[in-house]
C-alpha cells in the first residue's frame, strides 16, 4: 500500500481512544433475533435503537415466506436485475408496492442506500439543479455527489430558505427538490405542503425519501404524501425494506417513464446483484401484514405518544419530533458516548448520534419505538435514562420518574 495512504489510515485513532476509555458504542454484537429485547454478551438488553417500527423482524409469516422463497429460488440471484437477476417474486413485490403507494411503477434495489444513489445520479444532468434539506440522509447527499447536477442545500424545513434557493436559478435546467419524509435523526416530518406549493410555483420535481415513513404515517402506513393528502403531487418516492418492512432492499416508485429510464441508466441497479429471494418474499409478506393489521400502526403511535410524554415529564429535550424517532439532545459528544455506554451497561440499547449525522452542537441519543414495546419496557428504559442523565448532569429534570 502507498505509504502516504497507509499513514493516513494509521493516524486515525478516534475509535482506539474511545475503546481505551470504555466509551466505544459501535458494532455491538447481538446474539439473538431483533426484538424489543435482545441478547448481548449473554445478557438481556432492552432494544430502543431499532428501526423495526412495527416489530415484524421475527414474525412467523415473514420467516415462512423467506423459507418458501429460498426453497423455490435458492439463496441468491447471481446477477443484476438488468441481466440474469430478475425473478418473478421481484415483479410481484414491485406490482404490490405500486398498488400500495398509488404509483404507476416501482423498481427494486438491493438496499435503500442504493435506491437513492440509483435514482438521483442518473436523473440530474449538467444543467439541472438539485435542492436538498440540510438534514437529508447520507444516501441522498452521496447520490447528489454522483450526479452532474448543481446542488444547493437549504435550512432544515425552512420554506423561505428553499424559495430563496429556487429563485436564484436563472438557466432553464430541471429543478429537483429532494427531502426525507421523516428525518431519521430529528424525527420531524418534512413540510411537504410547503414544498408542493413551491414546486408548483417554480416548476420543480419532488422526490421524497420515505424510508422512515412507510409503515409509520399515512393511511395503512402509506407514507408522507398520504399523510398530507398529497399523493398526486409527489413525483418520486424512494423507500427501504429494512425499517417497517423488516427485510433488506430498497425501491423507487414513480411514473412508468421514470422507472423505464432508471432501468436502463441507473448504474446502482445495472451493476449490483438483485435482492435475494428471501428478502423480497419477506418484504412482500410484511407489506400484506401492514395492510391487514392496522392495529400495529395504532400501537406504534400509542407507544410513541406515551414515551414522548414521559420523556418530557422527566425533563429531557426532544426537539420537534413528530414520529417514533425521539431524539434526546445531549449537545456534548463526550457525554453522548458516556450516556450510551452507561445505558448499555444498565441493560438498555440506545444509539449515540454525533456529527456529521447531526450538527456539531446537536449530539443526541436516538431513542426509537416499536409497536411491540410494552409500556413497562418504556417506563424501565426512561427510569434508567433519568438516573444516568442525573449522574452526568445532562438535564435539569426535577421529577423522579
Amino acid at each position: 500500500m502507498d505509504q502516504t495512504l497507509l499513514n493516513r489510515m494509521r493516524v486515525y485513532d478516534t475509535p482506539d481512544k474511545l475503546k481505551k476509555a470504555n466509551l466505544y458504542p459501535y458494532f455491538r454484537v447481538i446474539e439473538s433475533e431483533q426484538d424489543t429485547e435482545v441478547i448481548i454478551d449473554g445478557k438481556p438488553v432492552l432494544m430502543f435503537g431499532s428501526n423495526s417500527y412495527l416489530g415484524l423482524t421475527n414474525h412467523p409469516k415473514l420467516k415462512e415466506a423467506a423459507h418458501r422463497a429460498t426453497r423455490q429460488y435458492g439463496t441468491g440471484c447471481a446477477g443484476s436485475r438488468f441481466l440474469n437477476g430478475t425473478l418473478r417474486i421481484h415483479l410481484e413485490l414491485e406490482e404490490a408496492l405500486a398498488d400500495y403507494l398509488g404509483k404507476e411503477a416501482v423498481l427494486l434495489y438491493s438496499t435503500g442506500f442504493q435506491a437513492n444513489l440509483g435514482a438521483i445520479a442518473p436523473l440530474a444532468g449538467r444543467n439541472d439543479h438539485i435542492f436538498i434539506d440540510e438534514m437529508v440522509h447520507a444516501s441522498i447527499i452521496d447520490g447528489t455527489r454522483l450526479s452532474f447536477g448543481k446542488v444547493a442545500k437549504y435550512r432544515h424545513n425552512d420554506m423561505a430558505a428553499l424559495e430563496q434557493q429556487l429563485r436564484r436559478v436563472e438557466d432553464p435546467g430541471a429543478k429537483i427538490i429532494i427531502v426525507d419524509g421523516i428525518f431519521s435523526m430529528e424525527g420531524d416530518i418534512a413540510d411537504l405542503p410547503g414544498i408542493v406549493e413551491l414546486a408548483k410555483k417554480y416548476d420543480a420535481t419532488i422526490m421524497v425519501d420515505d424510508a422512515h415513513a412507510v409503515g409509520v404515517i399515512g393511511e395503512h402506513g402509506r407514507g408522507t404524501a398520504d399523510h398530507f393528502g398529497l399523493n398526486s403531487n409527489i413525483d418520486i418516492t424512494v423507500g427501504t425494506f429494512s425499517k417497517s418492512l423488516a427485510s433488506l432492499g430498497g425501491f423507487v416508485a414513480a411514473d412508468k417513464a421514470v422507472i423505464n429510464y432508471l432501468k436502463h441508466h441507473s448504474r446502482a441497479l445495472i451493476f449490483s446483484a438483485s435482492m435475494t429471494p428471501a428478502a423480497a418474499a419477506s418484504a412482500l409478506a410484511a407489506l400484506e401484514i401492514i395492510q391487514t393489521e392496522p392495529e400495529r400502526i395504532e400501537k406504534l403511535w400509542e407507544n410513541t405518544r406515551y414515551a414522548k410524554s414521559e420523556l418530557l415529564r422527566a425533563g429531557f429535550e426532544i426537539g420537534h419530533s413528530e414520529s417514533p424517532i425521539l431524539p434526546i439532545y445531549i449537545r456534548d459528544d463526550l457525554k453522548t458516548f458516556q450516556f450510551a455506554c452507561m445505558m448499555a451497561d444498565s441493560g438498555v440499547f440506545v444509539n449515540p448520534v454525533v456529527s456529521p449525522a447531526v450538527r456539531s452542537n446537536d449530539s443526541l441519543i436516538r431513542f426509537s419505538l416499536m409497536a411491540t414495546h410494552t409500556f413497562d419496557q418504556i417506563d424501565k428504559a426512561i427510569e434508567i435514562m433519568y438516573q444516568k442523565a442525573h449522574e452526568l448532569e445532562i438535564n435539569e429534570a426535577t421529577s423522579v420518574h
